[in-house]
């Protein structure tokens, strides 16, 4: 995935389609931690029900995410965000292993919790981005005439 992203940055910020492309990188990050979510909530679901096999693929779906994401994150240029990203999913994956071996409900909610902030931040991200708004509004005031 870093691959890609690298690739991204280096077409060229003010071409169109490198600022689509971006945008599109954000979605794949709203993706995954939609996939991430569903995964938690479903993990529940099965630690409820006794399912214990369903339980830990769920988990482990969900842990291979929290792997993704942080794999994504570019420590050099990141500072001490991307820093702080990365040792809070190493926190969750050891709570995850948790989770699993020992059905804990309480210590899933706080992964949720946690990843379900970090979601939202990531929701609101186009909407800080002024490369995002001006390629919205040149799309969408386009006319042909």
């Amino acid at each position: 995935m870093r691959v890609n992203f690298k690739a991204i940055e280096g077409y060229g910020e003010g071409n169109r389609t490198s600022q689509a492309m971006v945008a599109n990188k954000v979605e794949l990050i709203q993706m995954l931690f939609d996939g991430l979510i569903e995964s938690l909530v479903t993990a529940r679901g099965h630690i409820e029900h006794g399912s214990i096999e369903d339980k830990n693929k769920s988990l482990t779906r969900a842990g291979r995410i929290v792997i993704g994401l942080q794999g994504a994150l570019d420590l050099e240029k990141g500072g001490d965000l991307a820093s702080n990203l990365y040792e809070l999913y190493s926190y969750v994956t050891r709570r995850l292993i948790h989770v699993n071996a020992r059905n804990d409900l309480v210590a899933l909610q706080e992964v949720q919790t946690l990843m379900g902030e970090i979601r939202q931040a990531w929701k609101d991200v186009p909407n800080l981005l002024p490369a995002a708004k001006n390629l919205a509004a040149n799309l969408g005031g386009n006319s042909l005439h």
